[in-house]
This record gives C-alpha cells, sequence and structure tokens, in this order.
C-alpha cells in the first residue's frame, strides 16, 4: 500500500483567476465626450494655424519697432538738448546759437580737410569787406584769419576796418591803423628806445653808454615780440575768429621796401634817458 500511495503523483493546486470588476460603459456617453473633444481640438487646430502665428508675430513685432523708435527719437532729443546747453554754455537748448562753435560750421571742417590755404598781399587784399561775397580775412605776422564773424567792426566802417584784407602787423604794435598798414617790421622797437641827448648822455662813460644801449635794444626787442604775440594769441584762441593759412610775400621782402619812419604818435612816445644818482 506503502509503494502504491508513493507511486500516486500529486496535482499541482489550480491558480485561481480573478476577474477584474469591469463597470458597464455607456458606449453613447463616451463616443459623445470624444466628439466634444475632438471638435475641441480641430477649434485649437485653426486658430493656431501658421498664418494665424505669423499675424500676432507681426502684429506685435510692429508694436515694438514702433515703440523702440519713439524711445530712440525721445533719447536723441534729450541728448541733443543737453548737448546743445552744454556747448553754448546756457544760452539754449536747442542750438538757436547767434555764434555757434567753429566746429559745429560746415566750412570749418572743409578747412580742416582742405588745410591751410596761401595768400599773396594783392589777393589778401580782396578779402576786406567790400565784396559781401568773399570773406573778410586778416592777416598778423604772417598768419591769416577770417573774421567774418565780426564784419560790423572789420568790414567796411568799422573801426578796425583797416586791418581787414591786409597783415598789418605793424599797425598792431604801433597803433597807427591807417599809417602801418604794412607787415615790415623793421624800426618798430625805436618807439620802445629812449631818446639820445648829449646833455643827459654825458653823465656815462662811452662804455657805460654803449653797454646801456645794448641792454635798452634788447628790452625793445622784447616788447615789440610781447607786443605782437598778444594779437597773435588773440586772433587764435579767439572763439569766433578761424585760421585760414598764410600770406606768401614776395622774394626778397621786405629789403623790397624802403624803410618806413615810425609813426607820429609812436615817435611822441619816445623820452630821453634818465638820469638816475648814485644812492638813489
Amino acid at each position: 500500500m506503502a509503494d502504491a500511495d508513493t507511486s500516486v503523483r500529486r496535482r499541482k493546486p489550480e491558480s485561481k483567476t480573478t476577474i477584474p470588476n469591469v463597470e458597464p460603459v455607456d458606449s453613447e456617453s463616451d463616443s459623445g465626450k470624444e466628439l466634444e473633444r475632438q471638435k475641441t481640438r480641430q477649434s485649437r487646430r485653426k486658430k493656431t494655424t501658421p498664418k494665424t502665428q505669423l499675424d500676432d508675430d507681426d502684429a506685435y513685432t510692429t508694436a515694438n519697432l514702433a515703440l523702440d523708435i519713439v524711445r530712440v527719437l525721445t533719447f536723441i532729443f534729450l541728448a541733443s538738448c543737453g548737448l546743445s546747453y552744454l556747448i553754448s554754455n546756457g544760452e539754449t537748448f536747442f542750438w538757436g546759437m547767434s555764434n555757434p562753435p567753429k566746429y559745429m560750421k560746415l566750412d570749418w571742417w572743409k578747412k580742416q580737410i582742405t588745410g591751410p590755404i596761401y595768400l599773396t598781399p594783392s589777393e589778401l587784399a580782396l578779402h576786406d569787406g567790400s565784396n559781401t561775397t568773399l570773406p573778410i580775412y586778416l592777416a598778423i605776422n604772417g598768419t591769416i584769419f577770417d573774421v567774418s564773424a565780426n564784419a560790423r567792426t572789420y568790414g567796411p566802417g568799422g573801426s578796425y576796418q583797416y586791418f581787414a584784407g591786409a597783415d598789418a602787423s605793424r599797425g598792431f604794435v604801433t597803433g597807427c591803423f591807417a599809417e602801418d598798414r604794412t607787415a615790415d617790421m623793421r624800426g618798430v622797437e625805436d618807439m620802445f628806445l629812449p631818446l639820445d641827448d648829449p646833455a643827459v648822455d654825458a653823465h656815462w662813460s662811452a662804455a657805460e653808454l654803449e653797454a646801456m644801449k645794448k641792454t635798452e635794444r634788447d628790452e625793445a626787442a622784447r616788447k615789440v615780440h610781447e607786443g605782437l604775440k598778444h594779437w597773435v594769441d588773440f586772433f587764435k584762441n579767439h572763439g569766433k575768429y578761424e585760421f585760414v593759412g598764410h600770406v606768401r610775400q614776395p622774394a626778397g621782402w621786405p629789403e623790397t621796401e624802403p624803410r618806413r619812419e615810425l609813426c607820429e604818435p609812436a615817435a611822441k612816445g619816445r623820452k630821453v634817458r634818465v638820469v638816475v644818482e648814485k644812492g638813489e
């Protein structure tokens, strides 16, 4: 019996299969919801077509561009007002200056490109203000300046009309505008030299007098140089007047012209030497 029992094979237990609980489905309700979802998706696709999206982008871009243009124009306007105020030293916000700086004039920039001009005395004479189509030029120490900005002073009838259309360096130092309308500076230093007077000069020995005269000549030359330099710097650094070029004098000048005498006002300013007593 034992052998018979052992020969009997045991059966595997049958697995229990679980049947999921499936709720009944309302096919009509689900199909209706699915149709609604499809309609919603189609509606969204219609709204976001490439053409619609492009139109939206164009509208956005145009609005932004217009706003950017307004911002840039506003910035330029405010910057222009501020710059005008600074350059005009508080005169105006809108560039309406009566005498704008030279670097704001077109002619000034043209001259920077073309470089200085060279005029002969006869060519310079054409710029004395009598021809209103030409600028007014004056020269000092061989340098030409445009003084058209002050035509009332340097033009015909002006208080300094003698300086226009010429290099009147001599007149700038001597003060004789009409008589010394020339660039020849020879003998101008005499106006700063004392007059020789034998009675007064007898107080010094010949050697002392010679040394004194040398010192006087050096001092007179220094005064002429400083007097001329003062006016050169005046025109050079003036805000209204512009450097134009140089005067081209003829060969051999000024020896080709006779030496001038001192004009009367300059000659009258000379005095005899002063004797300084010892101990004073």
